[in-house]
């Protein structure tokens, strides 16, 4: 970056609308995109450009007299991720090789389960999707989970219960309680209640009632328990949890022959039987659009998804999955230090910190700068305060800049970190010379710009340009020359575009800050949907996708298509 001079210028509420269950009188459903233990699994190729794999799993609810359950493959080197918002959820270690899912619906006649199985790249997620005419009044999770598993278990009023310790463990609750029973043996633990208290008969290297720290051996175990209101209970293995409520009651199949899976109302569906390992393998195109007002340019926000009608080729997609602008976000700020003064840095500081003032509570933050190689600043976290602390830490850094590069470290690192299917997006702050650019002094990026955007084409998720207008007059042949700034700009610009998200012009660094908050603000109208394409053909051509929104004067901006490869 020159900074010599410038010119003075969410899942539907009806399950069965995702549940896949599967019946006898279509085993052979051409489209299905669950595979039995007896099947191979198919890996098709996809674009990583908008394709989201995951699918949908109905999985049964089973008598307390055979809790055998479901048993579901976690694949190698994935993690898994089970979330709960609608009770408890309790997690057994064991031997195994595969989860084992039962649960138990209270208060439901239901015969089918409302809970979701997906897979995101690398990502295993067990989930209970709510109905919003008669959701289930408390659906209670017990999970058995392999001794390598990382792990990260949410819920939102329920307790969760852990008993053993995997590879890692992260547990996260608004209001519940977390009580956890394991062997700290190798173990690194932080636990953390913010209005509550943690308790544990381990003894701790650092705790005020309020956090809690230990580490036995190496740590290569990691064990991190959050609870916003919740108190947190850790304890060894055989101490027992303490609370006297003992795990949720299970319920299975009474008399052990009997099929666990019963297909939903009008659901084309295959039975399941208890014992079946169930492998996912389905393809998703995922969207993100920001809706804005044509005659304001202000963002829309409050639309429903009965508001956007989406086509791939000029036809109508059914959209499978919709997440509202509420959902939450993974940022991450990059930001251009090349050339930076120590005036410079304390200007692009404050700004960094107006950002994470302006996010949302619910959004996760990274920050990384660059010049000739990127810097983590902050890997993603919600605690501001952290992050605060993290800016204070930035300072000037040496070498050319290598923009090409550093964008690709930030979408493969917020790739690396995103979980549950979180919504990502990369806001990157420069004056785009990357030193490859003709007419820039110095070494630039390794990748090429061409191969850079198309990262940013198959990036899943949104990117984000403020273009930082460094212009100043060429005296000679070594300083930067005009068309290197005007190409800079340009490029910046297309790379908003292909991201999907905006672009920005900030005149000078004291307009950074103003146009950080803009950011933030446009974030809360973007809208997330998902369909699964009507052409199953991979024949590597560009499938244009447009969306049309209901509301007057609204349209909708964001990726335009995709090589369906």
């Amino acid at each position: 970056m020159q900074l010599f001079g410038r010119a003075d210028s969410a899942l539907p509420t009806d399950s069965r609308q995702l549940a896949i269950c599967l019946s006898k009188s279509n085993r052979n459903l051409r489209n299905t995109s669950i595979a039995l233990i007896s099947s191979p699994l198919r890996r098709a190729g996809v674009c990583l450009a908008a394709l989201l794999l995951a699918a949908f799993i109905c999985l049964p609810i089973v008598d307390s007299q055979n809790p055998s359950g479901i048993r579901v493959e976690l694949p190698a080197n994935s993690q898994l991720r089970v979330e709960n918002q609608f009770g408890d959820i309790n997690i057994t270690v064991s031997s195994e090789r595969d989860v084992l899912v039962t649960a138990e619906v209270v208060g439901s006649t239901s015969r089918t389960s409302p809970v979701v199985v997906e897979t995101n790249q690398n990502l295993l997620i067990i989930s209970v999707a709510g109905n919003a005419q008669s959701g289930p009044q408390r659906v209670n999770l017990d999970v058995r989970i392999p001794e390598k598993t990382r792990a990260e278990i949410v819920t939102g009023d329920g307790k969760i219960i852990t008993r053993g310790m995997p590879a890692s463990l992260s547990l996260n609750t608004v209001n519940g309680n977390i009580l956890t029973e394991l062997d700290p043996l190798n173990t690194d633990v932080a636990a953390k209640a913010t209005n509550g208290v943690v308790q544990s008969s381990i003894a701790a290297e650092n705790g005020d009632g309020h956090n809690y720290r230990f580490r036995f051996g190496p740590g290569q175990k990691l064990l991190r328990a959050n609870s916003q209101n919740g108190e947190i209970m850790i304890n060894p293995v055989g101490a027992g949890i303490g609370t006297g409520v003992g795990a949720p009651v299970l319920r299975g199949s009474s008399t052990g022959t009997q099929a666990a899976g019963t297909p939903a109302a009008q659901s084309n569906s295959e039975e399941v039987d208890e014992g079946d390992i169930i492998r996912v393998d389905a393809q998703l195109v995922a969207l993100n659009l920001s809706v804005v007002d044509r005659g304001t340019s202000k963002g829309v926000a409050g639309l429903n998804q009965s508001d956007f009608k989406l086509f791939e080729n000029g036809v109508e997609q059914r959209v499978l999955n919709f997440e509202s602008s509420s959902a939450p976000f993974d940022l991450v700020l990059l930001i251009d230090l090349s050339g930076s003064t120590r005036d410079v840095v304390k200007l692009i500081r404050a700004a960094a910190r107006r950002f994470v003032d302006a996010a949302r509570p619910s959004d996760r933050i990274a920050i990384i700068t660059f010049a000739g190689r990127p810097t983590v600043v902050s890997s993603l976290t919600l605690d501001r305060e952290v992050l605060r602390k993290r800016v204070d830490t930035i300072d000037t850094v040496s070498g050319d800049t290598k923009l090409y590069d550093a964008g690709t470290f930030a979408m493969e690192e917020v790739a690396r970190q995103t979980k549950n299917s979180r919504r990502a997006a990369v806001v990157l702050m420069s004056d785009g010379l990357d030193g490859s650019i003709p007419g820039v002094q110095g070494d630039g990026s390794k990748l090429e710009y061409r191969e850079f955007l198309n990262n940013v084409r198959e990036f899943d998720g949104v990117l984000y340009t403020l273009w930082l207008n460094t212009y100043y007059e060429a005296l000679n042949e070594q300083d930067t020359q005009p068309e290197a700034f005007d190409m800079g700009h340009d490029r910046m610009k297309e790379l908003a575009d292909a991201g999907g998200g905006m672009f920005y012009e900030v005149e000078g660094l004291e307009d950074l800050a103003g146009a950080y908050e803009r950011v933030v603000s446009d974030l809360g109208t973007v809208y997330s949907l998902a369909y699964r394409p009507s052409d199953k053909g991979r024949d590597g051509k560009w499938r244009a996708i447009k969306v049309n929104v209901s509301r007057s004067n609204a349209v909708a901006r964001g990726k335009h298509g995709y090589y369906a490869n």
